[in-house]
């Protein structure tokens, strides 16, 4: 089974899916092994790894150490060329639709290509769409691009149906590391009504009920990343594992 079948089957038994994001540039490495085992044991369904912006070096050494205590599936959620690992399971193959930096929205992925054909590497076709957060985003900065305003889900929704008909399998709409506001409910249901591809909901999701809006207005999957980066108290993984899987008893 593929990784993005995975996903699916996650999506389609538990309502909605529980991603993790990790920076590396913020991880214990000598704890890593006991917090990928917390994950595993509390309902987190794939690890997303990556960031826009890294100090760090040894993204390969990183991803093979989370790949070797993990037991769910290790994603790629890159920041750029230099977070690509044969070590993970799949990639998001993300493309900035919401900027107009030609580099993020292709220029990348022309360099990425020839690297993942020669790793065999799942690659998953995503729409990144970066969403306003009431602050200023290391993605925004770093990608030299504004965001999609909070109250224009009209805008979000020409942006979605533009992934799907370029072929993409998974839209991400992303508030971004440490947003002051996640993506508003009224944005993902809009887009979720307009187009039928998956979609992931990131950035500013720091308790387990707004988790859960963000699953009732249209999210397939919701990554948490800050809230837990220094918090992997088994009692608050499995208090949004419970949230998210809105199907589970």
């Amino acid at each position: 089974m593929s990784t993005f079948e995975y996903l699916m089957r996650v999506k389609r038994e538990k309502g909605a899916g529980y991603l993790l994001l990790l920076d590396p540039d913020r991880l214990d490495r000598k704890a890593l092994a006991a917090h990928i085992h917390c994950l595993n044991a509390n309902g987190v369904d794939a690890i997303l790894v990556g960031s826009s912006f890294l100090l760090s070096n040894d993204f390969d050494q990183v991803v093979e150490q989370i790949k070797k205590e993990a037991k769910i599936p290790v994603i790629i959620f890159p920041g750029g060329i230099y977070q690509i690992s044969p070590k993970a399971d799949a990639i998001l193959f993300l493309s900035l639709l919401s900027g107009r930096n030609s580099e993020f929205l292709i220029g990348q992925q022309v360099k990425a290509a020839p690297i993942l054909r020669d790793y065999g590497l799942e690659s998953i076709s995503t729409g990144y769409l970066l969403v306003e957060s009431g602050r200023p985003t290391t993605v925004e900065y770093i990608s030299n691009t504004h965001p999609i305003p909070r109250g224009k889900p009209e805008i979000a929704v020409a942006h979605a149906l533009a992934a799907q008909y370029l072929g993409m399998r998974l839209l991400y709409l992303d508030a971004g590391s440490g947003a002051e506001h996640s993506v508003p409910e009224e944005m993902i249901q809009a887009v979720a009504d307009s187009v039928s591809l998956p979609l992931i909901v990131g950035g500013g999701i720091r308790q387990p009920e707004v988790a859960q809006q963000k699953v009732l207005a249209g999210s397939s999957f919701v990554v948490i990343g800050t809230a837990l980066e220094q918090n992997n108290e088994p009692t608050l993984l499995e208090e949004f594992a419970k949230a998210i899987h809105i199907r589970e008893g």
